[in-house]
């Protein structure tokens, strides 16, 4: 009897010792040691590394005020961002809208902006150079003017695209560029791009 109860106990004491090392290997078991799982720390670096473009006058995807446009005041909208990729020395911002009937329309130009800058405020001034926002400059819009030129489509509902660019160098770059000059001017020099979509309808 006592020797059939000695194995009884072992076998059990083997069992218990089985369930334990699988409840080890569980995805909590990292959680023991005090570490996060790689997938969640992942995913947390992630989202500190994310850089946006926002502004106060509408959401992204949403109807740009007519104040915005040519059918109000014509002025440009507010802007702000998170802060940009490391290493940024320059910004530069277009906005164009691929809706149009002849191609893409390029309604804003600016570049040369200090990579320290966090905003834009409302109605920059049509003009090349820009002294209170660093010295930046401007380029020529779809119509051949300098600044911003605000929506107006002929007709239905257009997406207009407020592109960020964060540069990783100065631009050798004349105020007065076009869009595609200055696209040619930033190849190679991207660190990254936040983007802003507003509709505007007719």
């Amino acid at each position: 009897m006592k020797g059939r109860a000695c194995l009884a106990a072992a076998a059990m004491l083997g069992l218990l010792a089985l369930v334990g090392g699988c409840q080890r290997t569980g995805p909590s078991a990292s959680l023991g040691t005090g570490q996060a799982e790689p997938t969640a720390l992942g995913q947390g670096r992630e989202a500190k590394m994310s850089w946006s473009l926002s502004s106060t006058a509408f959401k992204d995807g949403e109807m740009i005020p007519r104040k915005y446009t040519c059918d109000g005041e014509d002025v440009s909208p507010p802007l702000s961002w998170t802060a940009p990729p490391a290493k940024t020395v320059e910004l530069a911002l277009l906005c164009d809208d691929p809706d149009a009937p002849r191609g893409t329309f390029v309604h804003w130009v600016l570049y040369g902006l200090p990579g320290g800058t966090m905003s834009l405020p409302e109605a920059v001034p049509a003009k090349e150079t820009l002294p209170a926002l660093g010295g930046a400059k401007q380029g020529k819009n779809g119509a051949g003017g300098i600044g911003y030129m605000g929506p107006c489509p002929p007709s239905g509902t257009h997406h207009y695209h407020f592109q960020l660019f964060a540069l990783g160098a100065k631009l050798d770059l004349k105020p007065g560029a076009t869009e595609q000059q200055l696209r040619k001017a930033m190849e190679g020099h991207v660190l990254g791009t936040a983007e802003l979509v507003g509709l505007y309808s007719r």
